[in-house]
């Protein structure tokens, strides 16, 4: 009984896309980040060396507290899917929007993700519309 249990544990354990996203999802990835242009913003694409860790997602592109600055973090779920947000600072008036944006101005917004063994996909919350654009998101694991 127990050896036909012990079975029946290891094979659960070992079936692909059924391990914890902190195994599954474990190891360094790539997020690519595309935002096309609005208005008179201009569009802009980041790579950013990104790394996940018992199933926390953690990115940063730039030096903290400097303007060009993003950090995209948050946890995803062993179904692959992951409420990420972002925060940074503008790094140029000519990619931030908004009225009163310039260099170093903060910024934050959240993103929709779902992540597969080795790739996933995102996009950006829509916010209110006003402001905001229909930023992408890809990540590959490196």
């Amino acid at each position: 009984m127990r050896y036909l249990a012990c079975i029946a544990l290891l094979t659960v354990v070992c079936l692909p896309g059924v391990l914890p996203a902190g195994e599954r999802f474990e190891g360094k990835w790539l997020a690519t980040v595309t935002c096309p242009p609005k208005g008179k913003t201009e569009g802009y694409t980041l790579r950013i060396p990104s790394v996940v860790n018992d199933g926390n997602f953690r990115g940063e592109h730039g030096t903290a507290g400097e303007p060009g600055y993003l950090l995209i973090e948050g946890k995803i779920t062993d179904a692959g899917t992951a409420k990420l947000s972002a925060t940074g600072k503008v790094s140029s008036r000519k990619y931030g929007t908004g009225i009163f944006t310039s260099a170093g101005t903060d910024y934050s917004y959240n993103i929709k993700a779902q992540f597969q063994d080795a790739q996933g996909t995102g996009t950006r919350d829509a916010g209110l519309g006003i402001v905001g654009r229909a930023c992408t998101f890809e990540f590959a694991k490196q």
